[in-house]
C-alpha cells in the first residue's frame, strides 16, 4: 500500500515519474514554495493549480534555502514535515525538495506543461517562465485568498504568545 511519503520523490526519480505521466497524455502542473505552516491560502492555491492539469508537482524549498529566503528563525517546520503535509493533500501528486536559490534547475528537469504561481507575481517575473514558454507550455497565475500568509500567522502567534 502506498503512503503519502511515496509521493515525495528524489531528483533521480523525476525523469521516470514525469515520463510515466506524459505517456498517459497527462498535463503536468508545477509550482513551488516554502509551505512552512500550511494554511487555507496554501490549500486554495494548490487546489486551483491542480485544476489546470492532470498532475500537480510541487517544488519544496529545503530548510537551508528557506533560511536564506526568510531568515534564521525559519522554517518553523522541517523539510520532511512540510513535504509530508503537502504529500498528504489529495490533489498533490509529487513533492520534490530543492536547495537552490530558485527552482529553475528543477523546472528544467520536470519540464512542466503548466507553471503556476500566485497572482502576487506577474508572468514576466516568474522564475522558469521563459523556459516553459519556449518549450510549448503555459505560465499562469491563480488568485490568492486575502489575509492568509505564514508570516501573518507567525506574527499573530508571537503577539499572543
Amino acid at each position: 500500500m502506498k503512503t503519502t511519503a511515496d509521493k515525495i520523490i528524489s531528483w533521480s526519480d523525476i525523469d521516470q515519474t514525469m515520463d510515466a505521466y506524459r505517456q498517459k497524455g497527462e498535463k503536468i502542473v508545477f509550482s513551488n514554495g516554502c509551505f512552512d505552516i500550511l494554511h487555507l491560502g496554501h490549500i486554495d492555491y494548490l487546489e486551483k493549480s491542480r485544476q489546470k492539469g492532470d498532475r500537480l508537482v510541487i517544488g519544496l524549498n529545503t530548510d537551508a534555502s528557506v533560511q536564506k529566503l526568510k531568515g534564521p528563525e525559519r522554517p518553523i517546520n522541517n523539510e520532511y514535515s512540510r513535504a509530508r503535509m503537502l504529500a498528504a493533500l489529495a490533489f498533490v501528486d509529487n513533492v520534490i525538495l530543492f536547495g537552490e536559490q530558485t527552482p529553475l534547475k528543477l523546472i528544467e528537469t520536470v519540464k512542466p506543461d503548466i507553471l503556476v504561481k500566485g497572482n502576487d507575481y506577474s508572468v514576466e517575473n516568474i522564475v522558469g517562465a521563459p523556459f516553459v514558454l519556449e518549450n510549448g507550455g503555459s505560465v499562469e497565475t491563480v488568485d490568492l485568498v486575502d489575509g492568509f500568509s505564514t508570516t501573518n500567522i507567525i506574527d499573530k502567534i508571537k503577539k499572543f504568545g
